[in-house]
């Protein structure tokens, strides 16, 4: 199986964890630009992660938030 490479953006970008992570670092990380958020699992940083438009992060975080 062929594992794709992370885009040059996706090696150099300023991954974010979240405040409610946990001790152990089990968590998910976020890095964004104006129009897409990348997320990724903080254990498998060299992994492709997942890539969404800005606007369809923002609707999942309202979602979760109850708003």
């Amino acid at each position: 199986m062929n594992e794709r490479q992370p885009t040059p953006y996706l090696v150099t970008a300023r991954w974010q964890k979240s405040s409610y992570s946990a001790a152990n670092n089990e968590c998910v990380e976020v890095a964004h630009d104006a129009a897409h958020v990348n997320i990724r699992d903080s254990k498998a940083s060299g992994h492709h992660g997942l890539t969404v438009s800005a606007d369809a992060f923002t609707l999942f975080v309202t979602g979760l938030k109850g708003e």
